[in-house]
């Protein structure tokens, strides 16, 4: 190295993370309904959200979020298509977090697991309307989604 060079110093760089966030859209009675998780921890806790979550070191995101779905809902699901990357630097209280959403298939009845208290369908249009406390971004991703 020469005196102006630095050495490669991977801790230099500040650290991030990756999420998904999962879209399950399903008629029920005849009403579209979108499933979201309870949260039970911070941030954002008792706030409904779309279900999802950090995907671990060394694993595919593909994987992570069928893994999400089923430890925070019960449910397992394929990948339709996915539907849109959130980075914003300020989207969530912890850290930078980029989040990859993924458009899912699924069947049966959610149950909350894992850091999920609760899991269940709600209408869209209520969801949409303001009904519920919705977390972070998550709104926005519905939007964005749902006008497409």
């Amino acid at each position: 190295f020469s005196d102006t060079e630095k050495p490669y110093d991977p801790a230099s760089f500040p650290p991030f993370a990756v999420t998904t966030d999962i879209a399950i859209l399903t008629i029920i009675q005849n009403e579209f309904c979108l499933l979201l998780v309870q949260r039970g921890g911070e941030p954002f806790k008792n706030m409904w959200a779309l279900p999802g979550g950090f995907v671990d070191y060394g694993e595919d995101p593909r994987d992570a979020v069928l893994r999400e779905l089923e430890e925070e809902t019960g449910l397992s699901g394929c990948i339709i298509r996915l539907l849109d990357a959130k980075g914003d630097p300020e989207r969530d209280p912890r850290k930078h977090i980029v989040s990859i959403v993924y458009l899912i298939e699924a069947d049966g009845e959610p149950v909350g697991g894992d850091d999920a208290a609760d899991a269940k369908f709600w209408p869209i249009d209520l969801v949409l309307d303001g009904e519920l406390p919705i977390a972070g971004d998550h709104m926005e991703i519905l939007r964005d989604w749902l006008s497409e």
